[in-house]
């Protein structure tokens, strides 16, 4: 794909400096060639998911039940709506990159993975409905949440290393040893295809294009999947990601247009918990993502916090999207945010709560 020029600089979004008016929808594409968007789109989430779709959920239906897997979308104020992943049965988007990867292994018995959370649980969920074992190696203090529901799922679990990046070496190694895949989150090309599903649902979904989709980033691949969906159906809409300022390797990689090395990955939202850049989530990243924004630990509880005031049990990730709007250019047009995900610990969200009582 040709490379995107990008606008102003990730860390410098002076307020109201980029105006960004999408084209009207009869100047973007005509009618027919709308409605063919849409078949081929609804085509391409049969093809990744099988049996799993259902009926699309568009904004102002009500919530789908747990069977049914596309996702609504709700408007949180005027101008700003939210793509709510973290109603999936799962508690988030995982599942949409896990089953396709998965399926396309084949009959292999087993996969061994390394995740915090969200992409065990969805590697482990894949895993049942396709009969494949799944060991996934994880850090040493990851969520007791994420854990709990990954071992419900039937996943294999182990604790081994200090971090995301740490465990993902003894998942190798295990798999290596077993000669069996390791799928890596956000290396495998399965993963950003069913991810553009996403993408495709939140342009079909609303009535034009908005003017920025917003996705939190941890290894890239959700952002390289939604964007490149948008981008080939809806160019003029602005495609941010928001990384930890504590976990900043991909936004530092994006910035610099290779993989850079980092020894950050302090963030208690554990979804952007980076430390090494995947080289071909930078790729994907250099190719569609318009803007990356930085969010501090207390921006991100805040964004946690504010979801929880409006009745949505969010993890920090999500958070980081929301804490990401003040950071935002103007725009005239509505805003898209991804609710990428539920499972937060109860702990963790009492203390964030406790931190900023007034």
């Amino acid at each position: 794909m040709p490379r995107v020029e990008r606008g102003l600089a990730a860390t410098d979004l002076p307020a109201r400096e980029l105006d960004v008016v999408p084209r009207a929808a009869e100047e973007r594409v005509g009618v027919g060639d709308g409605i063919r968007e849409r078949e081929v789109a609804q085509t391409r989430r049969e093809e990744l998911y099988g049996g799993h779709v259902r009926t699309l959920r568009c904004r102002g239906d009500p919530l789908p039940r747990p069977e049914e897997e596309l996702t609504p979308l709700e408007e949180l104020r005027p101008g700003v709506w939210l793509k709510r992943e973290d109603t999936h049965e799962l508690g988030a988007f995982k599942w949409r990159g896990a089953l396709p990867a998965l399926r396309a292994y084949g009959d292999v018995g087993t996969v061994v993975t390394a995740s915090t959370g969200n992409h065990g649980a969805a590697t482990a969920w894949a895993a049942a409905q396709l009969g494949l074992r799944a060991v996934v190696y994880v850090p040493e203090l990851a969520s007791a949440t994420k854990l709990d529901h990954m071992e419900r799922l039937g996943a294999d679990v182990r604790r081994e290393g200090a971090d995301m990046d740490e465990a993902k070496e003894y998942g190798r190694a295990e798999a290596a040893g077993l000669g069996v895949p390791f799928f890596e989150d956000g290396a495998e090309p399965a993963q950003y295809d069913g991810y553009a599903a996403i993408g495709d649902e939140i342009l079909d979904q609303l009535d034009e294009p908005p003017a920025a989709v917003v996705v939190p980033v941890g290894n890239g691949a959700l952002l390289g999947g939604i964007g490149r969906a948008v981008l080939a159906r809806a160019p003029a809409t602005l495609r941010i990601g928001v990384v930890a300022a504590a976990a900043p390797v991909m936004a530092d990689s994006w910035d610099a247009r290779r993989p850079v090395e980092s020894s950050e990955s302090g963030t208690f939202a554990d979804g952007l918990a980076v430390r090494v850049a995947i080289p071909y989530a930078v790729e994907v990243l250099n190719e569609v993502a318009t803007h990356m924004l930085r969010v501090t630990e207390a921006e991100i509880a805040e964004g946690v916090l504010a979801y929880q005031d409006a009745g949505i049990r969010a993890e920090g990730a999500a958070g980081a999207g929301l804490s990401a709007l003040p950071k935002l250019p103007h725009l005239d047009g509505a805003v898209v945010l991804v609710v990428t995900g539920r499972n937060i610990d109860d702990d963790l969200l009492a203390r964030l709560r406790s931190l900023h009582v007034d």
